[in-house]
């Protein structure tokens, strides 16, 4: 298949769903986590999950990187406007996220704050040019997927000799965050996971090659799916081919984009600027040991942490969320009392309802109090 819609298909979907009801073992249950945002985004848009045997379900994962930021960065940040005049630009889900004493990057702006909400790193360095007698910090967030334009940015301030320009540095690691989940100890309350449907995008940088030591030492198969419904339904059967088989490997279903070895210039690009962080605090999991990565010492006059104090903040969530225990797949989000009520996407009490990736926002989007859309299904 070549085309978008053929990746939608209902009467292939419906196909898939006969061969995968007749392959599941009814005997058994198959927990899946999909560890990223956009599949949990597919499943519901698609009502993915109705299609399945009642024995098959989906668990969702920490896969936004946007919701897992602890709040003490977002403090951070709004320090960083607030206490040092920088003009501050991020992409537009950082905006809403709720940081400390119910404040947020827009409610800083919209009291005077220099926050812009930039689309690319290229944004991000023009207005450092526009100002060149003000500090510009670009608020760099995001999985493996969107640390190459942050390092391409850095590399192009230091050959414009951009002074005034700097990135906070939040980049995180996903295989780090897969062994996080899996090595919870029994009794910190672990989740029951019996594979993984492994990211898209952050695979076709990185590829298939770092899942192979996770699986091998905790016996947990990973399928690679691309973030159509058809790619989901696929991986899906595969994992459970895999699981009845009793066979743990990683397999790639979207072969049309990742490969073993990835995009090798990307990760080369990339080490050649940042390195890995001895541990980054997730919200839900944690201190996770290399899970994210900061600006090597080579690089430091363009690092906002070395420019500026950046002190570590210990920040609570807001009372009653259950976004950590959500993005540890302990929880769903009809299972949080602010859940539809107090928190919503017009007023967000946590970062799963906020970003365009977030579990919550899925659940609110596409099938509120439902399970699951029905637009296969019906």
């Amino acid at each position: 298949m070549k085309y978008i819609d053929e990746f939608r298909n209902r009467a292939l979907a419906h196909i898939l769903a006969d061969a995968i009801a007749r392959e599941a073992d009814r005997d058994r249950e198959y927990r899946l986590m999909e560890f990223c945002g956009g599949h949990t985004h597919a499943i519901f848009r698609y009502g993915v999950q109705a299609l399945m045997p009642p024995n098959v379900r989906f668990i969702h994962g920490p896969g936004c990187p946007v919701c897992v930021l602890p709040t003490g960065r977002i403090d951070n940040a709004i320090d960083l406007v607030e206490q040092h005049d920088v003009i501050l630009c991020t992409y537009g889900d950082m905006m809403r996220v709720p940081a400390s004493r119910r404040r947020s990057l827009i409610k800083i702006k919209a009291t005077g704050g220099d926050v812009r909400m930039v689309w690319s790193t290229r944004d991000a360095l023009q207005i450092a040019r526009n100002n060149p007698h003000r500090q510009v910090v670009f608020f760099a967030i995001g999985f493996e997927t969107t640390t190459p334009p942050t390092v391409v940015a850095i590399k192009q301030a230091a050959v414009e000799k951009l002074t005034n320009f700097s990135v906070f540095c939040n980049h995180l690691l996903t295989p780090a965050a897969i062994r996080s989940i899996l090595a919870v100890p029994q009794a910190d309350e672990p989740v029951a996971i019996d594979g993984f449907l492994g990211p898209s995008h952050v695979s076709a940088i990185i590829g298939t090659r770092p899942y192979e030591p996770l699986v091998e030492a905790y016996g947990k198969p990973v399928v690679i799916a691309g973030f159509e419904p058809l790619d989901v339904m696929q991986a899906t059967r595969m994992l459970i081919r895999q699981l009845n088989d009793n066979r743990a490997g990683v397999e790639n279903e979207y072969t049309r984009v990742v490969t073993r070895e990835g995009n090798r210039k990307a990760r080369a690009l990339v080490d050649e600027v940042l390195q890995l962080r001895p541990g980054f605090e997730w919200r839900g999991l944690g201190r996770v040991p290399s899970g994210a990565l900061q600006i090597r010492a080579a690089w430091s006059e363009f690092d906002a942490e070395q420019r500026f104090p950046v002190p570590e903040i210990k920040a609570p969530d807001v009372r009653g969320c259950e976004c950590p225990r959500i993005l540890r797949g302990l929880k769903k989000p009809t299972e949080c009392k602010l859940f539809g009520t107090a928190c919503t996407p017009e007023n967000p009490m946590g970062a799963c309802m906020v970003s365009s990736e977030g579990a919550c926002a899925a659940y609110w989007s596409y099938g509120r109090f439902r399970t699951g859309s029905e637009v296969f299904a019906a």
